[in-house]
């Protein structure tokens, strides 16, 4: 087996999980300040102190995510996407074949973390980028919302990280 393959096939690390609970409760947090409107200051706070007593599994799930979750990038999703809303979305809607204001609400939290990532965060891998956001979708999406993820957020790597998709794509 290549080393390349092997690597591919590994357990994500700690890091890599706590990164992945972060994004995975920040959808959330974003998602929640869509529809409500709410402040992300109260959000998080509502987040971090969330009792779910009627449905224990399902509260064990939501405390192993909060407990993993890398809490520095959750807090930086959940004020930085709307702060930056309003260039993300200038990002993000000339690619879209609708308007912004008809994507599924789930989709729209989840380009607009994949456009702060690929934009803000140069420290993170446009394809982990991309990646991050499809599985997001897989989780929380629609039945093929993924697929619609995919297409937006490499279109979007294109124009923000021409340099760094060339040359990934010429290896």
């Amino acid at each position: 087996m290549s080393e390349r393959k092997e690597r591919n096939e590994r357990a994500p690390s700690k890091q890599q999980q706590a990164r992945r609970a972060a994004r995975e409760l920040a959808v959330q947090g974003i998602y929640q300040w869509q529809m409500t409107g709410k402040n992300m200051t109260t959000i998080e706070a509502e987040f971090r102190s969330q009792q779910i007593d009627d449905d224990v599994e399902l509260h064990e799930n939501w405390v192993e995510v909060m407990r993993i979750a890398d809490q520095a990038l959750f807090h930086e999703l959940l004020h930085n996407v709307p702060r930056f809303q309003k260039e993300l979305d200038a990002s993000i809607s000339p690619l879209l074949d609708r308007r912004l204001q008809d994507l599924d609400e789930i989709e729209l939290a989840i380009l607009r973390i994949g456009a702060y990532e690929l934009s803000k965060r140069m420290d993170v891998p446009y394809r982990v980028a991309i990646n991050e956001g499809v599985e997001l979708a897989k989780t929380f999406g629609a039945t093929d919302g993924h697929k619609y993820v995919n297409g937006i957020l490499d279109k979007l790597a294109v124009r923000l990280r021409s340099a760094e998709v060339t040359q990934a794509r010429l290896r």
